[in-house]
Formats: structure tokens, sequence, C-alpha cells
């Protein structure tokens, strides 16, 4: 005999389950709405925001074809954010691209990294993808140690404050754990051996290997000229 507890929690989350769906189907059938009567000489901002809105909902409802259409609507929102230099909002939508889990999932990330590094968006989100590349390369990767410690770069020079304290504190355990899978590293003399083997310590060493790291992924289909990207930035 089941037990009612546990047909009633059963219940409970089949229930949650649902209306969870239905709530994602009534968020996608508005916002589609939405785009159908947006008209032609709209601003292509609100058209690229809403794209990657429905995109995202798209990818949380899951099933057959969503990530395929999410793919579509987030990469021309990408493409709408670039031509506007909206760059962390390019970004986000690369993230989204990046998700669909498709063959070029991979190389939106490589995008998504570069732009990450390159310009001077959201620390946190730009941390976000560099922890992409170590949750989805092997434990002995060197591309997961270097994309660690530009992680950790990124928090000490963007943030201040308490907010850089708690964010350097988690970029921190993130190099402790790829240097653990990577080397067996355990304890912090060992983590400093490691640190300064790989390289790691010094911004002017890892950085040019993470632009290598970046180039093998995304192999030569670049969707945007980084020259003149390289010219926008506000150094310049």
């Amino acid at each position: 005999m089941t037990d009612n507890t546990e047909s009633q929690k059963s219940g409970l989350e089949f229930t949650e389950a649902s209306e969870s769906r239905d709530f994602l189907k009534q968020q996608l059938d508005q916002k589609q709405a939405q785009l159908v009567q947006l008209k032609p000489d709209c601003d292509p901002l609100d058209r690229a925001h809403l794209q990657h809105e429905i995109a995202e909902i798209m990818l949380d409802s899951g099933g057959n074809g969503m990530p395929e259409a999410a793919w579509g609507l987030a990469k021309e929102s990408f493409l709408i954010y670039m031509k506007n230099d909206q760059y962390e909002e390019a970004v986000n939508a690369l993230d989204a691209l990046y998700r669909t889990d498709l063959p070029g999932s991979v190389i939106a990330l490589g995008h998504a990294m570069w732009l990450s590094v390159t310009y001077p968006i959201d620390p946190e989100l730009s941390i976000v993808m560099m922890k992409n590349l170590v949750d989805d390369t092997p434990d002995k990767s060197d591309g997961a140690a270097v994309a660690a410690a530009t992680a950790h770069y990124i928090a000490d020079l963007r943030l201040e404050g308490e907010k850089r304290d708690s964010v350097m504190f988690l970029t921190t355990n993130m190099l402790a754990k790829v240097a653990e899978r990577h080397s067996n590293v355990t304890d912090q003399g060992q983590l400093n051996f490691w640190m300064d083997k790989l390289e790691l310590n010094d911004p002017n060493l890892f950085l040019p290997k993470l632009a290598q790291v970046i180039d093998a992924i995304v192999a030569g289909d670049w969707w945007f000229d980084r020259d003149e990207l390289r010219e926008k930035l506000p150094v310049n």
C-alpha cells in the first residue's frame, strides 16, 4: 500500500509542475502575441528584448522544437543588440544560445566570453560565462584553469567593497575546485604552486591563453568584427 504522505507529496509535485507548464504556456502565448503586434518600424531594441524574453520562456518550457525556436529568436536578438552597441544584452542573448545545447551553442559561449573580457559589462555576468566554460570542459583541461583565473581577475578588477569580497570568495572556490580536479590540489600551498606553474597569477600571461582557448572554441566562425569592436572600446 502506498503511503498517504508520499502519495500526497507526489500529487503536489505533479500539480506544481502542471501549473508551472500552464503558466509558461500562457506567458509564451502572451509574448508571442505582443511580437506579432509589433510594427515593422518599431524600435529594434524593443523587438530584440521581446524576442529574447520569448526565447528564455521557450528554454524554460522545453519540449520538441523549443531549443531550435529559441535559437532563432535569441540569435536575431543578439545581432540587433550588437548593431546597437548593447554588449551586455548581447552576452545575455548569447547565454540563451549556449543553453539551447545545439551544435552552435559552444561557439555562442566563445563569443560571450570574448565580449565579457573585452567590454566592461556586468562582472557577475562575465564570471558566469567563465564558469560555463569550466563546467563544459574535461577535468584536466588547462582551459578551465585559465577561465577560472579570469573569473577571479574580473571580480578583483571590476567590483568594489563587500560585493567584491563576496564574489571573490566564490571565484576563489571556483579556482580551488578546478585545481583539485585538474591536479588533485588539496591545500593552499599546493594551490599556490599550481597557479605559479600554470601562470595563473599574471593577467598578462593568462589572458592571451584565454584568447587562444576562445579562438579554438569559435574555430574561425566569428559573428562580429573583433577589430571594429576594439576600436569602440571606452578607453579609445
